[in-house]
């Protein structure tokens, strides 16, 4: 599903505490997100379960030249790190996979240092005006190519499907408030397709 990528990591740059020293992407992927905050931080280091991602991820940082992040397997329900180990936590599309998001929200509240910075970003709800050009795209378009490219029309739809079950923006920040962060704000992008939450921990 298409989503503004510059717009994106704009967004979760503008929004990196100012002296942040030590930064966390949980399910990091590709390694996107450390290509474009670990310039900006001392440390990052990249978590993810998939060892064909964690590959992709440290070839692209070599590729890129980023030499101060790592890359490490790990589960998004218990974190290899202590308490109170980040400045800032990342998690980019991954919670609409989870199974329990409000249990991952937990484990981030955990690592991240008092005072520090989770930013959530996820598909949301986008404007009633967009709703059925967007649900079109999203079941009808999107399985279409992914059966033309991949000969997988139903893991495309089963995304589509699982972003709708995903909880809306509202939701979600009520859920980091439960998970132990005293603020929270919503900062919606491309049209309220994706929402970024940015919670403090109290």
């Amino acid at each position: 599903l298409h989503v503004a990528d510059r717009e994106i990591e704009r967004a979760l740059a503008h929004h990196l505490p100012l002296g942040a020293r030590r930064l966390l992407d949980i399910g990091t992927g590709t390694g996107r997100l450390l290509e474009v905050l670990a310039p900006k931080v001392e440390y990052a280091v990249g978590v993810d379960q998939s060892r064909e991602m964690l590959a992709l991820a440290r070839a692209n940082l070599a590729r890129a030249g980023i030499d101060n992040a790592e890359i490490r397997q790990g589960d998004m329900y218990a974190l290899p790190f202590e308490a109170d180990s980040f400045d800032v936590v990342t998690i980019h599309h991954v919670l609409h996979y989870a199974d329990d998001p409000s249990a991952a929200l937990a484990e981030a509240a955990r690592v991240v240092k008092p005072g520090g910075k989770v930013m959530v970003l996820e598909f949301s709800k986008v404007t009633p005006l967009l709703a059925p050009i967007y649900d079109f795209y999203s079941f009808k378009v999107i399985p279409q190519v992914g059966q033309i490219v991949a000969q997988d029309a139903d893991s495309y739809r089963y995304l589509a499907e699982s972003i709708r079950m995903h909880p809306d923006a509202e939701t979600l920040k009520g859920m980091m408030k439960a998970a132990g962060f005293g603020h929270v704000d919503v900062h919606r992008l491309t049209a309220g397709v994706v929402a970024l939450h940015v919670g403090i921990k109290c």
